[in-house]
This record gives structure tokens, C-alpha cells and sequence, in this order.
């Protein structure tokens, strides 16, 4: 059994805000399965850091918009 992670995102957010994109699109884009989008959007697996910079790269933000961990003092 996978145990989730406590990691956060807000990738469904951030693809509705980016006109729409699709899982399909973003998968594309960052060289993964849509299966892959889909779990790390679930919170049933964290990205590599490497994928997770790729994912930031493609919004545009930075990675503290992306991802998010429990207990976080916002500074």
C-alpha cells in the first residue's frame, strides 16, 4: 500500500489559470505519463525534485506556488 504524502499542490489550480491546460497537456509538457499528473495532483506520490522545478517552470511561479508542506512558516 502507498502511503500519501503530506506534500500539498495546487497544480489543478494552476492549470485551470493557465488557460485550461489539461493533464494531458502538462504530462506532455514535462515529459511524464498523465497517470503521473494525476497521482501527483492526489497527493498519492511526490515528484522528483528535478520534476517538480519542470512542473514551477511551466506556470511560470516558483516552486512555493506549486508545492506546499505541512507546517510551513510563510515568511
Amino acid at each position: 500500500m502507498v502511503k500519501p504524502t503530506r506534500v500539498t499542490n495546487a497544480i489543478r489550480a494552476l492549470r485551470f489559470a493557465h488557460e485550461e491546460m489539461t493533464q494531458a497537456e502538462l504530462a506532455r509538457r514535462i515529459g511524464v505519463t498523465r497517470q503521473t499528473v494525476i497521482a501527483i495532483e492526489q497527493g498519492r506520490y511526490s515528484p522528483s525534485l528535478e520534476l517538480a522545478f519542470q512542473i514551477a517552470h511551466v506556470f511560470g511561479v516558483p516552486l512555493e506556488d506549486v508545492f506546499q508542506y505541512p507546517g510551513e512558516e510563510s515568511s
